[in-house]
């Protein structure tokens, strides 16, 4: 159905002009609300293929709804080449070598804390369900569009071997790294301390994770990612949420966030990608600390991911990648922020704590037990260990190395300060 404004012939040439002008008004209107219409249809369809059918749902006290789905419908499902994929519900081969936190102090046990989720408060999946975070119509529109939902921009990944800062600023992320590269690299693990950082603007977010890296930084870069992060835009609060991501083109058109797209295999009914983990660590407080171990099973090729020493999550199918279908060649551990201001000014986002890594224990967050796996399938420390972040007044990163946390760093910054202005 159409509109049109109709005019007599006998008025005046203004008279005329303020018809036509109406009648575009009409039409901009019908324009914008027919485009509203599509969008909402556009939004809607897709909310169906992300929200499977659930056997339970369970809302969560932070406001998210929880849905146990089973395993067999999860959105991994979608993808064409897991039609008829028989799913693996264990590793052929755990890593052997994992840091013995038996041998850690009695002291230091007493000073770290392990995390839970907050829907675990209100009740659990059954066996052989999944839980799935329901996404929501605002989760959706908040996005710049539909298409690019639940994915990252492109080029976020830390490029330490870049020695040009204009290279490296212009995308607006910045880091504060620990890194290992040069050789084959199975796997990777890292306990990190949990926080609450402030996030200055709706579009900017800060995480800390580790990153398991393969072939170059342009387009054809692949990589898994797992850790912690605080981002309004994504979930629409400052909650604190355990995230995991996979591209295997520099974030252009493969890879999401959690199980927002097809290609990881939850096999786990315990934990949920993408909801809030609580508590977190206070600044001279308690601290409380996850564990996150990735790696490739020798045997069928896959990637998999246990979260803390009890919870083996699931799987990355090996076909999604390309380098790492064989190995990875870098991997990196640490945080990550967005940078939306312009003409030289800095946000106030804070990296992990918001603390400077020189304030140490309780004070400025940390990744302990750095750890990488090797081609027999065993957790090594790591050699060579490099650091890097860009602007180091901002954001900064300083290693160790001791009997009760191994190989470990602080690392953060709180962003805008008198010497980050």
């Amino acid at each position: 159905m159409t509109s049109a404004v109709h005019c007599s012939t006998g008025r005046l040439a203004a008279s005329i002009l303020v018809c036509y002008w109406l009648g575009g008004l009409i039409s901009l209107s019908y324009a914008a609300r027919f485009s509203a219409s599509r969008q909402r249809l556009e939004v809607q369809k897709h909310l169906n293929r992300l929200n499977k059918p659930a056997v339970k749902s369970i809302q969560s006290p932070d406001g998210d709804i929880i849905d146990c789905v089973h395993m067999s419908k999860q959105p991994a499902f979608d993808h064409p080449f897991l039609r008829d994929h028989k799913i693996q519900m264990r590793p052929s081969y755990p890593p052997e070598g994992l840091f013995d936190e038996n041998k850690v102090s009695a002291k230091q046990k007493e000073r770290t804390n392990p995390v839970r989720q907050l829907w675990h408060q209100y009740g659990k999946c059954p066996e052989g369900t999944i839980p799935v975070r329901r996404t929501k119509e605002d989760d959706v529109l908040r996005a710049s569009s539909v298409k690019r939902y639940g994915k990252k921009k492109h080029r976020t990944v830390p490029v330490p071997r870049s020695a040009d800062p204009d290279l490296i600023n212009q995308n607006g992320h910045q880091h504060a790294i620990a890194y290992v590269e040069g050789g084959k690299y199975f796997g990777a693990k890292a306990t990190i301390n949990v926080w609450e950082p402030r996030i200055q603007r709706q579009n900017e977010f800060s995480l800390s994770q580790i990153w398991i890296l393969g072939g170059s930084f342009g387009e054809d870069l692949n990589s898994i990612e797992a850790g912690w992060q605080v981002s309004p835009d994504l979930y629409g609060d400052n909650n604190t949420r355990l995230f995991t991501y996979w591209t295997s083109d520099a974030y252009q058109a493969t890879g999401c966030y959690n199980l927002l797209c097809s290609g990881f295999i939850q096999i786990n009914s315990e934990i949920a990608m993408g909801a809030s983990i609580s508590p977190v660590s206070g600044y001279r407080n308690s601290q409380y600390d996850i564990s996150i171990l990735i790696w490739k099973d020798p045997k069928e090729g896959h990637w998999w991911m246990q979260f803390g020493n009890d919870y083996v999550l699931g799987y990355w199918p090996s076909f999604l990648f390309s380098y790492l279908a064989d190995s990875a060649s870098m991997i990196e551990w640490g945080g990550e922020v967005v940078n939306s201001e312009s003409d030289g000014h800095h946000t106030a986002t804070q990296m992990g704590s918001g603390h400077f890594p020189e304030e140490g224990f309780s004070k400025s967050s940390y990744f302990r037990n750095i750890q990488v796996v090797d081609s027999s399938n065993n957790l090594k420390a790591p050699k060579g260990l490099g650091t890097f972040t860009e602007q180091s007044n901002c954001y900064d990163v300083q290693t160790g190395n001791n009997d009760d946390w191994g190989h470990y760093f602080y690392y953060g910054g709180p962003g805008k300060n008198p010497n980050c202005p």
